[in-house]
């Protein structure tokens, strides 16, 4: 509860821009410019982050090989860092910014306030993506099948928890929108009175 309300008092626009504008910088320079390069070694092969139903380990002994040496040294040394930076900022970011929005239509003791911590469970879960990940890419050509399964596993529940975030973001969005026709509704029922 401690962790709630306190997103709740800092949770204010200015503060919820200045989070997410870095976190949008990270996301587009891994979307932009290192995925791409990774991917160029391995075309029409989704890399390990970009599979949400996860992969076997045939699929993921099929994406190292084809990526060689050169494309595994570009995903652990050029996208790894990156996307050791990103989950914190996602999850600090996305949670509060669902507080936020949430602060607007919700009393502060609402059980949804509980979904902001939605994007921090899928910030932990990626952080453990990519340390399996780093793990597989460092261990190659010696890779188990359970370290592969342990990353799989948690890019599904990464990939689950960030489309729940978005699915409850919509909620409150729509919550919003919602309180303010209705704010807009009642202001003109009250200048048609007078």
């Amino acid at each position: 509860m401690k962790a709630l309300s306190f997103m709740q008092r800092v949770s204010t626009g200015k503060v919820v821009l200045a989070v997410i504008i870095p976190a949008m910088i990270v996301y587009f320079a891994m979307l932009l410019y290192t995925i791409p390069r990774v991917s160029a070694y391995a075309p029409g092969i989704n890399l390990f982050d970009l599979s949400p139903t996860g992969y076997s380990f045939e699929y993921a002994i099929k994406l190292l090989d084809t990526l060689g040496s050169d494309g595994r040294g570009e995903y652990l040394y050029r996208q790894m860092p990156l996307d050791f930076v990103y989950p914190g900022l996602f999850a600090g970011s996305c949670s509060l910014l669902l507080t936020w929005l949430l602060l607007k239509t919700q009393k502060t003791n609402s059980k949804l306030f509980y979904c902001s911590y939605i994007p921090v469970a899928a910030g932990l879960f990626d952080y453990l993506e990519n340390i399996f990940i780093a793990s597989i890419l460092t261990s190659y050509p010696n890779v188990s099948e359970v370290s592969i399964s342990f990353a799989s596993s948690m890019t599904i529940a990464k990939s689950v928890l960030t489309t729940a975030f978005f699915g409850v973001l919509l909620i409150g969005v729509i919550l919003n929108l919602k309180k303010k026709e209705k704010l807009q509704t009642s202001d003109k029922a009250g200048k048609m009175v007078v």
